[in-house]
């Protein structure tokens, strides 16, 4: 067990290692760089802080020395050790790659070629990446399987409780004052005011990188109208999630207190207020462009309607789908300032994407529970806990693959290479660690550790955009 443990660790350690390297290499900088130092494997000249070029290119050829070392060291110990065969055949896949990874960054530096071989470089260095994360893993499931609970098959919903039409405060006991603060908190708490932080901040990121790629100036009041039109989209999709699943919200601890659920608002009040909201943010939206209004109204039905009525209660792939209402407003932020939806929108999209079930599983995983009270076929209740932290480690793995290509694709600085590597590698530490202990608090932290590194990532975005 404990060289099972430790082996778990050092293939964590050089994934990161591997995903450092990569996205180092996918930066502009990184570019530079390779100019300076046309010599393999040592550059000539000596080390001086008046060329952080040269600087870079030694570190980035140390770093791979160490990294080779620890691959190697890993790979040794894994095949020394009763993993199955689908690691070790995965591990010596990953490791046979990184000669040619090794060739191929030292023909590009050397002949400073251009054209094809940086792209190849770069994708054999994400299939390293990839090979060391499917290691982990698989590895990570069979030494932590365990005899966990057997998946449920039967999805009936609990039944629903007696019906109270009493409000939690007694309005009469309340002031005038109390009762209008009252109310309004409960219209706010319909909005989902927990989500709007994270998804204007994709918004914001989309802005960025459009306003850096296309050198359009980033106007106040583009700014002021996208962030609105998506703060009031986000208010309309959870206004109507609150009312289509006011039956469901009853059966659901960490739900029944919901203002719809508790007879606070009224249902035809809550659906007149989703309305109002919709209107209002699809208005904002037609004042940057058609474009925006387009996919902010996409956004509102996917959510409300796609999502909410057809995929959670139907399939255990509702989480993965589902990510797509979430990005959206990395879409929305780029038409807003370019007009068209662009390649590197659409790959920030695709991050938002792939990072959702890695942070939403271990929600799922924390509230395994109430989703079976709630008759919702997440992947925990369907799948069983060991195969969605799996998936965890999956949809992360894709989620830094593709920041690296978003850092491949525009010119985005070291601010955004160092935050992907550092807050990714806390990201998967925590998810390791979900794994080992399979404690609720484990999960809450990986959930916690999955909004921090996306949050950082997207003001590294802002920052490095704009800053071009």
């Amino acid at each position: 067990m404990a060289a099972s443990r430790t082996f778990a660790g050092l293939l964590a350690a050089t994934a990161v290692g591997v995903y450092l390297l990569v996205i180092a290499g996918a930066t502009a900088a990184i570019t530079d760089a390779v100019a300076t130092c046309t010599t393999w494997p040592l550059c000539r000249g000596p080390v001086s802080l008046s060329e952080p070029e040269l600087l870079i290119a030694r570190g980035h050829r140390l770093t791979a020395a160490i990294v080779g070392v620890l691959a190697l060291v890993t790979v040794g110990l894994g095949l020394r050790t009763d993993a199955s065969r689908r690691v070790k055949a995965t591990l010596v896949a990953g490791l046979a790659l990184y000669p040619l990874q090794i060739a191929l960054g030292a023909f590009v530096a050397t002949s400073g070629a251009a054209g094809q071989l940086p792209g190849a470089h770069l994708a054999v260095g994400m299939a390293i990446f990839g090979a060391f994360v499917l290691a982990l893993a698989w590895h990570l499931e069979a030494e932590t399987g365990g005899d966990e609970e057997e998946p449920v098959t039967d999805l009936s919903p609990a039944p629903m409780p007696e019906e109270n039409d009493e409000r939690p405060v007694s309005a009469a006991s309340l002031s005038a004052r109390e009762r209008v603060v009252a109310t309004v908190s409960a219209y706010f708490r319909l909005m989902k005011p927990r989500l709007m932080w994270l998804l204007c901040l994709v918004a914001a990121a989309g802005m960025a990188l459009a306003t850096g790629a296309t050198g359009t100036d980033l106007t106040v009041r583009t700014v002021l109208l996208t962030l609105g039109g998506g703060v009031l989209s986000i208010g309309a999709s959870g206004t109507f999630n609150h009312v289509l699943e006011r039956d469901i919200d009853k059966r659901m601890d960490r739900t029944s207190d919901r203002p719809i659920a508790t007879h606070q608002i009224p249902v035809r009040n809550a659906m007149a207020f989703g309305l109002v909201l919709s209107a209002t943010s699809l208005w904002l939206f037609w004042q940057v462009n058609l474009l925006a209004a387009a996919l902010g109204l996409a956004a509102i039905l996917f959510y409300s309607v796609i999502y909410t009525l057809v995929l959670k209660p139907n399939t255990v792939q509702n989480t993965v789908i589902g990510g797509a209402a979430g990005a959206l407003p990395a879409l929305i932020g780029w038409v807003a300032v370019a007009g068209t939806v662009g390649l590197p929108g659409i790959v920030l999209a695709t991050v938002i994407f792939l990072w959702t079930p890695a942070h939403f599983y271990n929600l799922a995983l924390a509230y395994k529970d109430d989703y079976e009270q709630g008759g919702f076929p997440m992947m925990p209740v369907v799948r069983g806990e060991t195969t969605t932290r799996k998936h965890i480690v999956y949809y992360l793995g894709a989620t830094l693959v593709a920041s690296g290509v978003l850092a491949a694709l525009t010119s985005l600085g070291w601010l955004y290479a160092l935050t992907s590597v550092a807050f990714g590698a806390v990201f998967l530490w925590t998810v390791v660690r979900l794994h080992r202990e399979q404690t609720e608090a484990a999960a809450f932290r990986a959930f916690h550790a999955s909004n921090t590194y996306l949050g950082l990532l997207l003001v590294a975005i802002v920052v490095d955009a704009l800053a071009i």
